[in-house]
Parts: C-alpha cells; sequence; structure tokens
C-alpha cells in the first residue's frame, strides 16, 4: 500500500490539550508519526532542549532565515517572539518514510493546511470552555496574570477560525480525546 508524505496538523488555544493529545499519538508505533520541530525566536524555558523541543534560534539567525527562504510559514506570535516551521525539518522527515505532526498555533497550521491541502489534517483541539482553558493555564503556574489575560485574548479569536480545520476535536475528557484523535489520524492515514 503507497503511502505518500502526509502531515497531521494539532492546532490549538494555549492550554487546550494539543501536546498532551500529539504526545500520546507518537508513541503510536503503527501510526509512523514524527514530530515537527518548530524553530522560535524565544529562549528555552524550564528543560527544553535545542533540537527536541525547538530549533532556539536568535532574532537575527530567525530573519537570515526568512530571508533565505527557509521556512514554510512563520510568524511573530507574540510581540518580539516568532515561531516557524522549516522547510527542510518536513524533508528530512518525510525521507525518512515519516508522516509528520505539528503541535503548532492555529494561524501556522492553517498557513501549513493552505499549503498543503489533501495532503494535511488539520485538526483543531477546542476546549470545553473559557473557564476551563483559563483554569488549565492558572494551574501550569508558568505564566503571569496579564500573560494569562494575553493567551484568552487570543484563544478568542483562534476559536473564532476553529471553523477553517478538517475536525473539530473536543477535548472535555482527555481519554476520549485521545481515542478520537486516534480514530481521526489512522482513518486519514489509511492504517
Amino acid at each position: 500500500m503507497s503511502r505518500k508524505n502526509k502531515m497531521i496538523i494539532f492546532s490549538a488555544p494555549s492550554g487546550a490539550g494539543k501536546t498532551t493529545l500529539v504526545r500520546h499519538l507518537l508513541q503510536q508505533p503503527e501510526l509512523e508519526l514524527a514530530f515537527s520541530i518548530s524553530a522560535t525566536s524565544r529562549a528555552a524555558r524550564g528543560k527544553e532542549q535545542h533540537g527536541k523541543d525547538y530549533y532556539f534560534l536568535s532574532n537575527e539567525e530567525f530573519n537570515k532565515k526568512v530571508e533565505d527562504g527557509a521556512f514554510l510559514e512563520w510568524e511573530e506570535v507574540y510581540a518580539g517572539t516568532k515561531y516557524g516551521t522549516l522547510r527542510s525539518e518536513i524533508d528530512r522527515l518525510w525521507k525518512e518514510g515519516k508522516n509528520v505532526i505539528f503541535d503548532i498555533d492555529v494561524v501556522g497550521g492553517l498557513n501549513l493546511k493552505s499549503l498543503y491541502g489533501d495532503q494535511a489534517l488539520a485538526i483543531f483541539v477546542m476546549p470545553p470552555n473559557e473557564e476551563e482553558l483559563e483554569r488549565r493555564l492558572r494551574s501550569r503556574d508558568t505564566d503571569s496574570d496579564d500573560k494569562i489575560r494575553q493567551r484568552m485574548a487570543k484563544a478568542r479569536k483562534e476559536i473564532g477560525r476553529s471553523d477553517r480545520f478538517d475536525h473539530i476535536l473536543l477535548n472535555k475528557d482527555l481519554d476520549i480525546a485521545k481515542t478520537e484523535a486516534y480514530q481521526l489520524v489512522k482513518l486519514f492515514l489509511g492504517k
């Protein structure tokens, strides 16, 4: 059975659970998934590692790669903080025969979907409601009140774009969301 260069895009507001779902799917060997590591101009947080969690670039390095056309998509997600998908990362993973999975912000996810069309499955992870989303963000204990307000304002805009994705996956119960995500990806990959 032939399978050619597919990608699965998980996008969501911060705190909706997309990273947890992507990590779960990466543990399913039959899906042959590999994680696309994004580049960012921000500094590493906590135990994040260069080349594992992100490619951490200085602002100058990031801008040079933009000028050189090295990114499939990129954006300034927060003032002074840029994120992007390196073309070389996708090429590398596809050469390894893997299906590429993304944990990416909403604008980046929509940009990739528009570039790759039917080669890409775009899934929007929907939080159960605004109150639960804020509770999840606060329970991380990583952001100031001001940063949480910024994330919540951004989340409202992102939820407004959810209808542009192939599927909206409600993450009210994590076990159910994991099962639904697995089924969607398995069907898309023809497994």
